[in-house]
């Protein structure tokens, strides 16, 4: 199961970010599985797909932009090198260990680049390195984010109001819609305490860091279920806010063909996983009680009998990083 960023997947998709269903994100409709060139225009087939790109070139920071071709060299100064939106990125593999050395380069640094004019200054402190983190906070510096191995610190120079990018604010999740020739829907029943313990829903989960939609949701089918799949199109998506640590989340709905129809089930997070026949699945007490859960059910059926087209991918080439990424539209009209 994925344990990135995710949606809410419940009895028709429900959700929880641990393992154990702490938190009940949605109690009454989506739950979540237990966790937080050339320009081509080829249509998705296969099983792999995504969104848009974001607006920054991809950087070790996943914020900014570093120019590696000009760091300081100054004596006395910090290693760093400037980034494109007036700012610097210190180099994390050469700070010094001494929390006075720190300190004291860190206050010759910041003069330096208040005579230049820069703006934010961003700090990666890796985890052998966790004894600078006191020394910077009582610098001045503030937390962006944290990863497993670091966590990004940040500075703003000029007195105004900070103009930098805020942390990630989103999960992202997937439920797969799979419907064989029977029209048997594939569900599964989750090994966990929330209101839709016992309830029968789409296999559902978490995309992983730098993993397409659709990608993670053949993923998470196969690993629930063990039911080989490929994508056909997205049908539907919601939009939760304070979730889970206060974030807000993404579900994607996507709608997949079946490959292989032997189950095998993840015993780990999976209590049982089964071809159900849709009108059984539907008739559940629990869809026909949550509003939500029930509008994507009978979106699914919509799409599956081609009275509703959803979106299907494409891939494209962006200007703004320079590689292929997936748009997803609706192209029934050719456009």
């Amino acid at each position: 199961m994925a344990t990135a960023m995710g949606g809410l997947h419940g009895p028709v998709v429900a959700a929880s970010w641990t393992k154990e269903c702490t938190f009940q994100l949605l109690s009454n409709c989506f739950l979540q599985k237990p966790i937080f060139t050339k320009t081509s225009t080829a249509k998705l087939s296969f099983p792999c797909m995504p969104f848009i790109g974001v607006a920054f070139k991809k950087t070790e920071t996943h914020v900014v932009s570093p120019n590696i071709s000009s760091p300081s060299v100054t004596t006395g100064l910090l290693d760093a090198w400037d980034d494109e939106y007036g700012g610097v990125i210190m180099n994390s593999e050469s700070l010094p260990m001494s929390a006075n050395a720190f300190a004291s380069a860190f206050q010759a640094s910041l003069s330096n680049w208040k005579i230049k004019g820069k703006r934010g200054v961003w700090l990666k402190i890796l985890q052998e390195q966790a004894d600078l983190v006191p020394i910077a906070i009582q610098e001045g510096f503030n937390y962006h984010h944290a990863e497993p191995g670091f966590v990004m610190l940040t500075y703003w120079i000029p007195n105004e109001p900070c103009m930098l990018p805020a942390s990630p604010s989103h999960q992202i999740g997937i439920a797969g819609f799979v419907i064989n020739d029977k029209r048997e829907v594939l569900v599964v029943k989750e090994k966990c305490p929330c209101s839709c313990s016992g309830v029968w829903k789409l296999p559902t989960g978490y995309i992983n860091k730098s993993e397409d939609i659709f990608s993670g949701a053949i993923r998470e089918v196969k690993e629930e279920t063990g039911v080989d799949t490929t994508f056909l199109k997205m049908v539907a998506f919601r939009h939760a806010h304070l979730v889970a640590f206060d974030q807000s989340d993404l579900l994607f709905v996507c709608m997949l063909k079946p490959l292989s129809y032997d189950i095998t089930i993840d015993d780990k997070e999976i209590q049982a996983a089964k071809w159900m026949p849709l009108d059984e699945f539907i008739a559940q007490p629990y869809y026909q009680d949550d509003p939500l859960s029930k509008k994507v059910i009978e979106i699914c059926t919509a799409a599956q009998e081609d009275r509703y087209s959803g979106f299907t991918g494409h891939q494209l080439n962006s200007k703004i990083d320079g590689k292929l990424s997936y748009l997803y539209y609706d192209d029934l009209k050719n456009i």
